[in-house]
C-alpha cells in the first residue's frame, strides 16, 4: 500500500464524470469508477483524491490479491480510512467485507473502487452495497472533453433550445473523427499505430479479462465474435444470425456476447417501452462500445470510411450514441437510453429518457435531410405524447433545420459546437 503520488505532468484533460465523483465522495461510503480498460479511471481517481492522503491498492498486485481472497473479512478490516482499490473485479468476494466495514463507520469517500467490468450486471455484488455505492460510469474521451468545453447539448435537447447556427460541413474530418475513437491511449498515435493499438486492445482483453469472469472460447473465436459485432454495430440484434456468422450456437453467442458487454467491448441498446398495446418490437440494437475498436477491427481507417458511405453512416449512429452517454455522465441525474422500433416499420435509433422527458435522436451521414427522415420522431412523438420533448436528425450537413414543432435537423458538429448563425429554415 502506498499513499498516490502527486500528479507532477501535465495535467490531465478534465472529465465530465469529475463534478459527479466529487459530490458522491463527499456524501456516500463506497464510490466506485467503472468503465472499460484504459479510459482513464485511475487517472480521474489521482486527479480527484491525490492530494487527499488515499492509500492506493491494486489487485493487480499479487501479494494483495492473495490477501484479499483468503480473508476478505480481515483484508478490509485492516485497511485505512480512506482508501482507492484498483481491478476490484478481480476480488468479487470483497463486497460483503466492504458492507460489513461500511455498516460500521458510513464515513463518506471511504473506498473508492475502480473497476474494468460492469458490476451492475453482477445483480448479487450490486445489491450487497444497495444504500451504500454509487456507480460512476467512465467511458473513452468525448469530444467536449478533448476540446475542453461544456456539456450542453443534453440540456438543450431536452429544452429544444437550439440557437439558429450555421456549421462548417464535416467531411473527411468526420471519417477521422469516427475511426479515432475516444481511448487517450489511441488519440496519441498515428492512424496505423492507433489501428494496431485497438487490435492489442481487444486481443488482450479477451486474453486476460474475459477469463477472469468464467469459460470462454477460444481467443480466435472471441476476436471472431467481436469483429462480427463490429460489423454489425448500430444494427438490430439478429443472435441467430450473429452465431451463424462465427460457427456458435445461439446459446454459446448470446453467453460470450454477454461477457463482451461486461467488459463493455459491446452496448446493447435495450428497446424502449411504451406498454403492451403499442405494437413495439422487443429486439435491442447491437454497438460496439468505441468506434475507433470498431473501424480497427473492420480494417478501415479514415480515408477508405469517408468514401464508404454506408459503412460511415453505419459507425456513425454508433459514434453519435457513445457521444451521447459520454456526455451524459456530466448529467446530476441519469439518462436512460433505448432504441425504438414498431412493427409498421417506424424507427428511431436512440431515445434518451431524462426524468418525465423524452427525446429521440436519428443520424444520417448524408449531407441533406428530408421530412421523411422523421417518420420514425413523428411515431414516437405521437406515442410518448406529452413527454416528448425534442426529435433529432444529426446529419453531415451545414444549416440548422427546423422540421416542425421540436423537430430539427442539425449537423453532427452540433454536437459539440455553438456558434451563432442564420436563422433556421423552415420545411412544412
Amino acid at each position: 500500500m502506498f499513499t498516490l503520488p502527486l500528479l507532477s505532468d501535465a495535467p490531465a484533460l478534465p472529465r465530465l464524470a469529475q463534478a459527479r465523483l466529487l459530490a458522491s465522495l463527499a456524501d456516500t461510503p463506497v464510490v466506485l469508477i467503472q468503465g472499460p480498460r484504459q479510459c482513464g479511471k485511475t487517472t480521474l481517481a489521482r486527479t480527484v483524491v491525490g492530494r487527499a492522503g488515499y492509500a492506493y491498492i491494486t489487485f493487480d498486485d499479487d501479494k494483495q490479491l492473495r490477501a484479499a481472497l483468503a480473508d476478505p473479512v480481515g483484508y478490509v478490516s485492516q485497511l485505512p480510512r480512506q482508501a482507492v482499490l484498483d481491478e476490484i473485479q478481480r476480488v468479487p468476494e470483497i463486497f460483503s467485507a466492504l458492507k460489513l466495514a461500511v455498516d460500521q463507520d458510513r464515513q463518506p469517500g471511504r473506498f473508492l473502487l475502480i473497476g474494468a467490468t460492469d458490476m451492475l450486471l453482477m445483480p448479487k455484488l450490486a445489491d450487497s452495497l444497495a444504500g451504500r455505492i454509487e456507480v460512476i460510469r467512465l467511458h473513452p474521451l468525448a469530444q467536449i472533453e478533448l476540446r475542453k468545453q461544456d456539456a450542453f447539448f443534453l440540456n438543450r435537447l431536452f429544452s429544444a433550445n437550439f440557437k439558429p447556427t450555421t456549421l462548417e460541413r464535416m467531411g473527411t474530418t468526420m471519417a477521422e473523427l469516427v475511426s479515432a475513437g475516444g481511448f487517450p491511449a489511441a488519440l496519441t498515435r498515428e492512424s496505423q499505430r492507433r489501428r494496431d493499438w485497438y487490435l492489442a486492445y481487444a486481443h488482450a482483453l479477451l486474453q486476460r479479462d474475459l477469463r477472469d469472469l468464467g469459460p470462454v472460447a477460444p481467443v480466435d473465436m472471441m476476436l471472431r465474435l467481436l469483429e462480427a459485432a463490429a460489423d454489425r454495430t448500430s444494427r438490430a440484434l439478429d443472435l441467430a444470425e450473429l452465431a451463424g456468422a462465427v460457427g456458435l450456437t445461439r446459446p454459446a453467442a448470446r453467453s460470450y456476447l454477454t461477457l463482451l458487454e461486461r467488459v463493455f467491448l459491446v452496448d446493447l441498446l435495450p428497446p424502449w417501452y411504451a406498454g403492451p398495446s403499442q405494437r413495439l418490437m422487443k429486439t435491442p440494437t447491437l454497438h460496439l462500445g468505441d468506434t475507433g475498436l470498431a473501424a480497427a477491427l473492420l480494417r478501415l481507417e479514415a480515408p477508405a470510411l469517408h468514401t464508404n458511405r454506408t459503412r460511415l453512416g453505419q459507425l456513425l449512429k454508433t459514434f453519435v450514441l457513445q457521444a451521447l452517454r459520454r456526455q451524459s455522465t456530466a448529467q446530476a441525474s441519469p439518462i436512460v437510453f433505448s432504441c425504438f422500433r414498431h412493427r409498421d416499420g417506424h424507427e428511431v435509433g436512440i431515445v434518451l429518457e431524462h426524468g418525465a422527458l423524452l427525446a429521440g435522436i436519428d443520424v444520417t451521414a448524408s449531407t441533406s435531410v428530408t421530412a421523411d427522415d422523421f417518420r420514425g420522431l413523428r411515431k414516437l412523438a405521437e406515442l410518448a405524447g406529452e413527454r416528448f420533448a425534442c426529435g433529432v436528425v444529426l446529419y453531415d450537413g451545414e444549416a440548422s433545420v427546423r422540421f416542425g414543432p421540436r423537430l430539427f435537423a442539425l449537423p453532427v458538429r452540433a454536437l459539440w459546437s455553438d456558434q451563432p448563425g442564420a436563422s433556421f429554415a423552415w420545411r412544412n
